[in-house]
């Protein structure tokens, strides 16, 4: 199959989960149901992804980092924040659901796994050949540290009913990690 073909297939089986998942939570919907929706066998889906987990995860990759990446990039992170929330607006209701996938595999684990590993390659590809300011802050540590709180601060927009505009968000993002716990106690 060519590379065309396989997104294609991912594209419509991701969208089929999306659609599924609107309606009913996403730890009880079963292949079958993600394939009979798609209007693909059960074996295309297993020749694509290993579990709905991971066609989550390609969800997420796909639709909400790969638009941020090159402002992350770039040092654009306010500017991917608002596109990052506008998109998860955009899918309210299926983010609204996916959300509350909890469990051994949970929506926030698979989040923060995604976000780490593009912050990670990011910080990477910035510190090459510079000295860490300190040995035990590295680019994985960092992106640990950023991913946490991007994830808490998208999951908790989204628990509260996405009633912030995603550029007001962003703006609230920014503030939080821009000023230290000690500015903020002084601003109370």
């Amino acid at each position: 199959m060519t590379g065309q073909g396989k997104n294609a297939i991912d594209i419509l089986l991701a969208e089929s989960l999306k659609e599924i998942a609107t309606k009913h939570p996403i730890e009880k919907i079963t292949i079958k149901e993600i394939t009979d929706k798609a209007g693909v066998i059960r074996p295309t889906f297993y020749n694509h992804f290993q579990d709905k987990f991971e066609l989550l995860e390609w969800i997420l990759k796909k639709d909400l980092l790969e638009p941020v990446h090159p402002l992350i990039q770039n040092g654009m992170i306010s500017e991917a924040m608002v596109l990052l929330f506008s998109n998860i607006e955009k899918e309210r209701a299926f983010y609204t659901r996916a959300i509350k996938l909890e469990g051994p595999v949970s929506f926030r684990s698979i989040a923060q796994k995604c976000v780490q590993e593009e912050l990670a390659d990011v910080f990477r590809d910035l510190s090459t050949g510079k000295k860490y300011i300190h040995s035990w802050l590295t680019p994985d540590l960092l992106a640990s540290y950023y991913a946490q709180s991007m994830c808490f601060a998208v999951i908790e927009w989204i628990k509260m009913g996405m009633n912030i505009p995603p550029k007001e968000m962003a703006d609230v993002y920014d503030y939080m990690l821009s000023h230290s716990m000690d500015d903020i106690m002084r601003e109370l």
